[in-house]
This record gives structure tokens, sequence and C-alpha cells, in this order.
């Protein structure tokens, strides 16, 4: 339950001082994700976030993670429905889906080292006359994802451990971009062929009512994403997150 007294909905007055049940977002087992790193002890990552606006510099919804035990949280689990919020911002709650792993390889974007862009010019200009994109459109996917990249929508902004100082890495994103609006798709989802050719991954094709009911459905700003960053150099696993839109 979310019981900050500064979170409220836009276009109205203020919730109040009663708490609003917070709604699950994020929901990954480590059996389905192999290449993410758990804390010693857990099998299980939650994410969930209060479904209203918060007025802490970021203007989104304020998100909680989770690293828990599959067995000790069935064997801890109440019967019967979740609660849910009385009031929310329809942006923010998310529609019930299922996660598509798709492995990827990802370079750097908004993140690449000051001047080698520049240095790396020519290269990239050989691969948009031979491939027909630009590195800066496939380099970094910006759909939900673990690690990898953030897809920044705005200048990077990677945090720094407030406990030792070093920065965080990138855990996994929660973005608007999902497959339809942006330029990725699952391997089920994809059209393999288009005239006669194979379509790369950020130009296939899907049913149009397959892309319908694809994805959480939420939307983030304009395209933006809640970015979520973690210490694996504390022994606690801190995190913080990141938002932009």
């Amino acid at each position: 339950m979310c019981a900050a007294p500064g979170h409220y909905k836009p276009l109205a007055p203020p919730v109040g001082p009663e708490p609003v049940a917070m709604v699950p977002v994020v929901q990954l087992y480590a059996r389905d994700v192999p290449g993410l790193v758990f804390p010693a002890g857990t099998d299980l990552l939650q994410i969930l976030w209060c479904p209203l606006v918060h007025e802490d510099g970021q203007y989104a919804a304020n998100p909680r993670l989770l690293w828990r035990s599959t067995a000790l949280t069935a064997a801890g689990a109440a019967a019967g429905e979740p609660p849910r919020p009385h009031t929310a911002e329809e942006d923010y709650l998310p529609r019930p889906c299922t996660v598509s792993p798709t492995p990827a390889v990802e370079y750097p974007n908004w993140d690449l080292a000051e001047g080698l862009g520049k240095v790396l010019d020519q290269r990239f200009e050989a691969l948009q006359e031979k491939q027909g994109f630009d590195y800066f459109e496939v380099a970094t996917t910006q759909q939900s994802k673990v690690g990898g990249y953030p897809g920044w929508t705005q200048q990077p902004d990677w945090p720094d451990c407030t406990g030792c100082g070093a920065r965080m890495d990138h855990l996994l994103s929660v973005t608007a971009s999902e497959p339809g609006i942006g330029r990725w798709l699952p391997l089920d989802d994809r059209a393999s062929h288009h005239e006669g050719t194979m379509v790369s991954s950020w130009r296939a094709e899907a049913d149009p009512a397959a892309l319908d009911a694809f994805g959480h459905g939420m939307a983030l700003g304009d395209l933006g994403g809640m970015y979520f960053f973690v210490c694996r150099l504390c022994p606690d696993t801190p995190y913080t997150h990141r938002y932009d839109c």
C-alpha cells in the first residue's frame, strides 16, 4: 500500500491520506531469465508501483522493487483477490500480459562515450549505406527488457550508488514503446518474409489484431520509460530508478 501524502491524480484534487493499493507491473522467475543474476536466496523479482503521480521530481508512478523466494512467497500467500487501488491514473495500470523472452545484443546509443560517435561516423555511414538503417535507430532496443542499455528518451541519467559511489547497473526497463509502436518484435510475432525477402526485426510486421492485444498497454509520457538500476557491489543490492518521457 502507498500512503505517500503527495500522490495525486492529474487534473483532480489530491487523493487524500488514505492508502492506495500498489499494482503489480513485472514478475520474473529466475528459471525464465537465465541471464539475470538474482541475489542469494531469491529466485523471484517483482516490481509494483503506486498508480498515481508523485511529486518527487519525476512526476510519475512510485515503484518498489522486491527480490523474493518463490517457496517462501508461496508459503505466505493469502487466498482471495489482491487489493485494487480505489483510484488511479489509468496510464499506470498495466493489463495482464506474458513475457516473450527474445535475446538481443545491444550497443550504446545515447550512452556512447563523448567523442566516440565522431570517431565512428564513417563506419556508421557505411553501415547505413549497406544495410539501410542508421546505427542510432537500432543499437539499443526501446521496448521493456532486462539488461542491456536503457532506451533513453531524454539524455542519459545513470545513477551512482549512495552506499559505495559506484555507477549502478541497468537492471530492467518498463517502457511505453512496445511492439507496434517501437521497432522490436518477439520472434513468435514477427512476419518472417515480406515481398520475398527476410525482414529485420525492427522492420517486421505483425497481425494488427495481435498487436492490439500485445504488451502492458500503459502510456508512460510521450513514449517514455521507467528504468531500474541496482548496485551489485553492495551486499543488500540497493536499487533506484529513473523516469523520462
